[in-house]
């Protein structure tokens, strides 16, 4: 990160909303972007269910990106609807869009994207991602030239943000339709998201990596106890379920599946916190969560 030259005349800030259908990559390009870690990823719809701010700032500009939860159809459940809200929010009172596809796939779910997009009035980039695991590199040319034609898009950019490729270039041209503005954030900034919401979506990231198709969408996490003691985090975490079975499922035999997500949800922790984490996790259930207003509420599921 570059230091801030705020005085400049041609400094330029503004706020980015990265939007798409679930799965095709928003989190990890914003990651790839900033060069750190700050929302988590999985090979799994619906991982990110909260709007979180990235915040990138060099010598010339300070760019505010939005990733979203991944629009999508079909889910009648409260937290459906809720993931739905703050991903179509972020579309709003933004300088720039950039709408994210998986390759040479197109889906209704993009096509309902792509119809929240034009009720905004931002400029929109559309990046096609994942082009690194594109197997017939030939079909992309024509798949382009599909794509040109569903929306005056500024521009249409194939990247990888896996490996960054095109990453850099996506950078600049957004930067290039940024207002003239002095920065919102200070330089050092990365985040609007305190270590505690990070650290129980650490948890929750290990859960679905670990558990992959045994996992129930039904699963949240709640950090119960966060504090600093002698430089060392004291993280106590509760993970809801919906039903006593999957409880058993998350613990595993002998609790060694609890114990397994907790290492790896500490050594994640302490890779981002640059410091010693203690961590405890319990598994209760708490029926029907997900589909209740008021409990998501009490679990940090608020609009912002």
């Amino acid at each position: 990160m570059s230091e801030t030259t705020t005085s400049n005349d041609d400094f330029r800030c503004g706020y980015v909303a990265i939007v798409g259908r679930p799965n095709v990559g928003k989190s990890t390009l914003l990651n790839q972007i900033l060069g750190q870690k700050i929302s988590i990823t999985a090979n799994r719809p619906q991982t990110t269910r909260h709007r979180i701010l990235g915040v990138n700032t060099t010598a010339h500009s300070q760019v505010v990106y939005v990733d979203t939860p991944g629009l999508h159809m079909g889910g009648k459940k409260a937290i459906n609807r809720y993931m739905n809200r703050a991903a179509s929010s972020s579309i709003t009172d933004v300088d720039v869009i950039v709408f994210v596809v998986d390759r040479t796939q197109w889906t209704e779910e993009d096509n309902h994207v792509l119809e929240k997009i034009k009720q905004a009035e931002a400029p929109v980039f559309l990046v096609v991602n994942k082009v690194d695991a594109l197997k017939d590199k030939a079909a992309l040319l024509p798949h382009l030239k599909m794509l040109a034609d569903k929306y005056d898009f500024i521009q249409i950019m194939p990247v990888s943000a896996q490996t960054g490729d095109g990453v850099a270039e996506l950078e600049a041209e957004i930067e290039k339709l940024l207002p003239l503005s002095v920065p919102f954030f200070p330089e050092d900034q990365v985040t609007d998201r305190s270590e505690r919401f990070m650290a129980a979506e650490f948890v929750r990231e290990k859960l679905v990596r670990t558990l992959s198709q045994e996992l129930p969408y039904a699963t949240t996490v709640e950090v119960e106890k966060f504090a600093i003691e002698n430089g060392v985090r004291h993280i106590h975490a509760v993970i809801w379920v919906e039903r006593q079975g999957q409880k058993g499922i998350i613990i595993g035999k002998k609790g060694q599946q609890l114990k397994h997500i907790g290492e790896l949800a500490r050594k994640e922790m302490e890779r981002a916190f640059g410091g010693k984490v203690f961590l405890q996790l319990w598994v209760k259930v708490r029926s029907g969560w997900a589909d209740d207003e008021r409990a998501l509420r009490s679990l940090g599921y608020q609009d912002d």
